[in-house]
């Protein structure tokens, strides 16, 4: 495996505290990654490959200022702890949100065990627009805060469900068991999702980020402010290089290639409304 590039990576997310596998580090660098770090499909919605090598994911997330999708953040993540001396492990989710009660959906999303203290603690950096911003602890039926919404753990036919609480509703998010799984599940996985024509994410533009403030959220063209103790906001952003706009100055995106995003954009999101 190649070497991680830690000092970097701390840099990235604005981390300068001690590097040890301590839960205080734990929360901060939870904290930290999806403030830094947005959520994004670009380059599958480019049509472009998502390569999970590590080289290639501090090449894109770290060094190149982009994001990327959960598979990205997790394996990205789990390295960072795996560097700082927490024994952590990769899971796999069902996602649940949004989704038609009673659809049995693929098991696409990535999630991760760390075992310390003789606890277990579940962290997750690359959920979209509900990305968890707190490590959460494996104990079902009870509210655990976050920085962000409140989150828990149901139990239900041998499985996990994570649960938010959105406008004083808890909503199903993902459900998920704790058998391990490995870099080669992830990457059957990330090239159905990559280049499937009928995946979300090479039809759509999305896009998160966690802000202190509250979040960001962006689906095609619609932009969606989520204030932590204010209204939420919604927008119509009119054409490509709006778009150009927001995901570099709000979501803090170094786009790949201007003109290929321009042209893909427009043809995908603007060229096909009447």
């Amino acid at each position: 495996m190649p070497d991680l590039d830690l000092a970097a990576y701390f840099a990235r997310i604005g981390y300068d505290g001690p590097a040890e596998p301590t839960l205080e580090v734990l929360r901060a660098v939870h904290r930290l990654h999806p403030e830094a770090i947005p959520f994004e499909n670009l380059d599958p919605f480019l049509n472009r490959p998502v390569d999970l090598e590590l080289p290639a994911l501090q090449q894109k997330l770290v060094q190149g200022r982009r994001g990327g999708y959960c598979y990205e953040h997790g394996l990205l993540f789990m390295e960072v702890l795996k560097e700082l001396g927490f024994k952590v492990s990769g899971l796999g989710a069902r996602v649940l949100w949004n989704v038609p009660e009673g659809t049995v959906t693929a098991r696409s999303h990535m999630l991760l065990r760390v075992d310390l203290d003789d606890r277990i603690w579940l962290a997750d950096v690359g959920f979209g627009g509900l990305t968890q911003t707190s490590p959460l602890l494996l104990q079902p039926e009870v509210e655990q805060q976050t920085p962000h919404e409140p989150l828990r753990l149901a139990t239900a036919d041998g499985y996990f469900r994570l649960e938010a609480k959105v406008a004083d509703a808890w909503q199903k998010l993902y459900r998920f068991d704790l058998h391990e799984l490995f870099a080669v599940d992830y990457a059957v996985s990330n090239y159905f999702l990559s280049t499937n024509p009928t995946s979300q994410f090479r039809t759509r533009l999305i896009a998160a980020r966690a802000l202190p403030t509250g979040r960001l959220a962006l689906m095609n063209n619609r932009l969606t402010v989520h204030r932590l103790h204010g209204p939420t906001e919604r927008r119509e952003l009119a054409n490509a290089e709006e778009l150009c706009e927001v995901l570099e100055t709000q979501f803090g995106i170094e786009l790949p290639d201007h003109a290929d995003f321009i042209t893909t954009a427009s043809e995908k999101l603007f060229e096909a409304k009447p």
